[in-house]
């Protein structure tokens, strides 16, 4: 069994709030997390008609059967618990009484501020890391990406992302907009794939799909709601110049962009016009997993100017600032290092690291800058 990185911080916020709210995409651990972790806790999923049933139309009675030291999966298919909880736990005063999961953070995260503020915690637990599964080389790391299933099933890339696009992606997504063309929204989420770690023109999707913006921009607030893909702001500090102000996009899984890229095997990716597009995306993804599993709430952005001149990665905690570059290269050229300290000049009264992110197996600490292993995205949070 993998030991998730996770396990640490939600144990360690079982002890101090009554509710654990555990999100994160369909597929990416939730369920057997919260098992392995609370194993002597009762367990009931709301994806069983049942039980949903039962919740919905008595939820004073589910609640009486399960009252206290109980998972409840998918717990956004009836929001109308969260008050009963609510309620229940302010009587009782007991640490870790619920575990809620859910994988749709659109209907959940607003019925749980709502009912459930200051009495929950919440995790987003995404699919492994390389802190987690030790792939043999970045290459592996980015056609596989991290789904647990693959792992532990052995499924290759080839025969798990289709069954999962069209599961998870283009049912449960496409049934919330109420799509009725569904070859135009398959055909919104391949342009997005081709958009990785782009600035998101939605003109020009608009047009390509023959639909207005806002339903371009409908369709991808859903998308990033759903955990499939999210989008980057650019930092916008006064620095005296004319910056971009579009957002750029990613994935939250690099398999998945591979795949829809047509990327299907380790060979394809190393020729493919690609590479740097999704080298780009898997860091991200790798430093978004290791700060959440940690359970930092710093602030991520990128910066760039009219001129071209970018830093792919800020992430931002009050007056301390790291910039990161990310490069498929295993060559460290002074123009990478270069633009990491583009903006060390301007007066901003910020205490400023930098980090280099590339494909090299061990991490080197220089005197200004850090060259980051793409297996040790860990020490970035030192």
């Amino acid at each position: 069994m993998i030991i998730r990185e996770a396990q640490r911080k939600i144990s360690q916020m079982a002890e101090k709030f009554p509710v654990i709210l555990l999100t994160g995409p369909r597929q990416s651990g939730k369920t057997t997390l919260c098992k392995n972790l609370f194993s002597n806790y009762k367990y009931v999923s709301l994806e069983n008609p049942d039980n949903l049933e039962f919740a919905e139309s008595d939820p004073k009675g589910f609640l009486r059967i399960y009252d206290k030291f109980v998972i409840i999966d998918e717990a956004q298919k009836c929001p109308s618990l969260f008050s009963y909880i609510q309620q229940i736990v302010d009587d009782s005063n007991i640490s870790g009484q619920y575990i809620l999961t859910g994988s749709q953070n659109f209907l959940l995260l607003e019925k749980i501020t709502q009912s459930l503020a200051g009495r929950v915690y919440i995790m987003e637990l995404l699919p492994f890391s390389q802190q987690e599964v030790v792939s043999k080389s970045w290459i592996e790391a980015v056609v596989k990406g991290g789904y647990p299933r693959i792992y532990d099933k052995e499924i290759s890339p080839q025969d798990y992302f289709p069954n999962y696009i069209e599961t998870y992606i283009e049912r449960d997504v496409r049934s919330i907009l109420r799509v009725q063309d569904l070859s135009v929204f398959r055909k919104f989420i391949y342009m997005l794939a081709h958009h990785v770690g782009q600035l998101i023109n939605f003109n020009h999707i608009s047009k390509e799909l023959g639909v207005d913006v806002k339903t371009v921009q409908r369709w991808l607030s859903v998308l990033e709601a759903s955990y499939i893909v999210f989008t980057l702001k650019p930092w916008h500090k006064n620095f005296a110049k004319r910056l971009v102000k579009t957002p750029k996009l990613y994935f939250y899984d690099s398999g998945i962009v591979a795949f829809l890229l047509g990327i299907e095997s380790e060979e394809k990716l190393l020729t493919s016009s690609y590479k740097g597009a999704l080298f780009e995306n898997f860091a991200f993804t790798e430093i978004l997993k290791t700060y959440k599993n940690n359970g930092l709430k710093h602030s991520f952005y990128f910066w760039r100017d009219s001129n071209g001149n970018e830093i792919d990665c800020v992430i931002e905690r009050g007056n301390r600032v790291k910039f990161i570059e990310m490069k498929a290269s295993e060559t460290i050229k002074s123009e990478y290092i270069q633009s990491l300290h583009y903006l060390d000049n301007s007066d901003h009264n910020l205490e400023i690291t930098h980090y280099l992110f590339n494909t090299i197996n061990e991490t080197q600490h220089r005197t200004n800058e850090t060259i980051v292993s793409w297996r040790d995205v860990g020490v970035l949070i030192e």
